[in-house]
């Protein structure tokens, strides 16, 4: 499509459902990097632990191959190597963040029906955070049927659940055995040790609960929805990519 020419480095499920989307609206991907490259699309995040590329790959050696006014598009792109190239940071865009929560929340219900013993109808779930992810993930739950309450610090937050149907609590008023299920979304560590039998699921980028028999399920969307992650991931640059092209 026009002067728009991809090189997609590094690896991920959802990368590949990403790349067929793009491909299937009319952009070209070269397999070899190269200097007819306008835009460098790497995994959302781009980066594991060791700061390779996710899936492979050392990101200085590739710039070498790449023009220098190259657009790079990825996730967590904050990183001295790209101070001097434009980006497309799709974990700071809010629409990519809320349309990703869903997703999320999603499949952590499928995650937690999987793992339970009963169906979530009636079943008592506690929530800690009411951001992106927790207003996602108790709507689904409350849809299913179970009984939500959701653990919020802010006073404000707990009036505006209250106003929409749910029970809100504060942090001393827990008493994490009374819950079948139990959803963290708070990055900070909120119990060292979880009693009570129930099953505990922590989405948060940092552990929050800190029990053993917690699951600890970060980046569901890419290892659980790797189409819908992809998915939205072309959704959310095609229009970026239109608009470079006009």
């Amino acid at each position: 499509m026009g002067d728009c020419i991809l090189y997609a480095a590094g690896y991920s499920p959802a990368m590949s459902y990403c790349i067929q989307a793009l491909k299937k609206d009319g952009f070209t991907i070269l397999s070899e990097p190269s200097m007819q490259v306008t835009h460098l699309l790497l995994p959302v995040p781009s980066f594991a632990p060791d700061s390779s590329i996710v899936g492979g790959g050392n990101l200085s050696t590739l710039l070498t191959l790449l023009p220098r006014n190259i657009t790079v598009i990825g996730g967590n792109l904050d990183r001295p190597e790209l101070d001097y190239y434009n980006t497309v940071d799709l974990l700071q865009d809010e629409t990519y963040l809320s349309l990703n929560a869903n997703i999320t929340a999603h499949c952590a219900v499928k995650l937690a029906m999987n793992q339970l013993p009963v169906i979530l109808e009636g079943c008592p779930a506690l929530l800690f955070g009411w951001g992106r992810i927790g207003k996602c993930l108790a709507r689904l739950l409350r849809q299913l049927g179970a009984q939500v309450t959701v653990c919020a610090r802010k006073e404000t937050d707990r009036c505006a659940l209250i106003s929409l149907g749910y029970d809100a609590i504060d942090y001393p008023q827990v008493q994490l055995q009374d819950y079948r299920v139990i959803f963290n979304t708070v990055p900070t560590m909120l119990f060292p040790s979880c009693p009570g039998d129930g099953l505990k699921i922590d989405l948060a980028s940092r552990l929050g609960l800190g029990s053993e028999d917690v699951i600890w399920a970060r980046g569901l969307p890419g290892k659980d929805a790797p189409a819908s992650s992809g998915a939205l991931i072309a959704r959310s640059l095609i229009p970026i990519l239109r608009k470079e092209t006009v």
